[in-house]
């Protein structure tokens, strides 16, 4: 199934839509305190902002990166991470909890959190601590992280004892 080894999904989020909403009210605010700039342009800041925190929640993208996995929000660049296979130990499928929420946080399960939308996750285990994270395609995810994890500790077949 990973011929070339290569991995890539991404998960759309709606909560997106949400936080764009929000940045309406602080336009509309904005626009109302025309006369007073310095409240208007700090309000139409919060707004912008707000805009690309809706555009850097859209989506949650993991992918094969030769030796390491990288973990990213967008499509607007905002928080990503990347873990060296190197550094895995296992990765199997798992579920977050409604107390684990959605965003970038540590678990209260120990742990850190990488989730969009839903609660299906791939847990991660590694070297030291471990990493949930979130995806609609928590089999195929685990079982492409888990060949990486099997092919490193494979032994060189090019090596004599």
């Amino acid at each position: 199934m990973f011929g070339h080894s290569t991995y890539r999904h991404t998960q759309e989020g709606p909560f997106c839509w949400l936080i764009a909403g929000i940045s309406i009210p602080c336009f509309i605010s904005s626009a109302m305190l025309w006369n007073e700039p310095v409240a208007s342009a700090v309000v139409a800041f919060a707004g912008f902002s707000t805009l690309y925190l809706a555009g850097a929640f859209r989506h949650l993208t993991v992918s094969d990166d030769d030796d390491e996995l990288l973990i990213s929000f967008g499509p607007l660049p905002l928080l990503w991470r990347r873990i060296r296979y190197a550094k895995m130990r296992t990765a199997q499928v798992s579920r977050t909890t409604f107390l684990d929420g959605w965003g970038v946080h540590y678990s209260l399960r120990g742990g850190w959190v990488w989730n969009i939308w839903g609660y299906d996750c791939v847990e991660i285990q590694l070297d030291k601590g471990k990493v949930f994270v979130g995806t609609d395609d928590a089999e195929n995810f685990a079982e492409f992280l888990q060949t990486r994890i099997e092919k490193r500790n494979a032994p060189d077949r090019g090596e004599f004892p």
